[in-house]
């Protein structure tokens, strides 16, 4: 089977070294997470962990049902990058004066959509939400005029279709 890109949902309760006890399922099986977020979920006391890895189906099939098995996951669930609508927002600290000396920044802004967060005399941030590849793009069109800082989140993701959890995290919303 060949590996591409899976991202792993999983609902939990949200309690302390959970996230630790998780990423030891990844390590033991010598697979590294490409990029993981951790958010509350659409249900109250109900914590969503979004897990990006590059595996084989068989492989993720098994670090869902392991990543199951610990007391506090309510349920793990796993999607092809088809199966889901995913984005990433990168930050980019350029130096003002190359901003001002060159305005080819600024058209690489406009062109991949970007936006300017804060300007300040002696340096602006730029702010860009897409796809992996989109934010790598405008990286790279940045990189030569000397980023002072850059950094990425970790992908959020939807389904495209309704997910089963929905049923299930009733049950623990606890506003009702």
């Amino acid at each position: 089977m060949e590996k591409k890109d899976f991202t792993v949902s999983v609902y939990t309760e949200n309690n302390i070294g959970l996230l630790s006890r998780i990423a030891a399922i990844f390590q033991k099986r010598h697979i590294n997470i490409e990029s993981i977020t951790a958010s509350r979920s659409e249900v109250n006391e109900v914590m969503r962990f979004t897990i990006v890895v590059q595996v084989t189906e068989d492989q993720v099939k098994k670090i869902a049902g392991q990543i199951e098995k610990q007391i506090e996951v309510i349920k793990a669930f796993y999607h092809t990058d088809d199966e889901m609508i995913y984005q990433e927002t990168a930050l980019y600290k350029i130096n003002s004066a190359d901003f001002v000396e060159d305005l080819n920044i600024q058209d690489f802004i406009k062109e991949s959509n970007a936006r300017i967060v804060t300007v300040t005399p002696k340096f602006f941030v730029i702010e860009k939400t897409g796809k992996r590849h989109e934010t790598d793009s405008l990286y790279e069109k940045l990189k030569p005029y000397g980023l002072m800082q850059f950094v990425r989140s970790g992908t959020i993701a939807v389904t495209k279709n309704e997910m089963p959890i929905s049923k299930i995290l009733e049950k623990f919303d606890t506003t009702n």
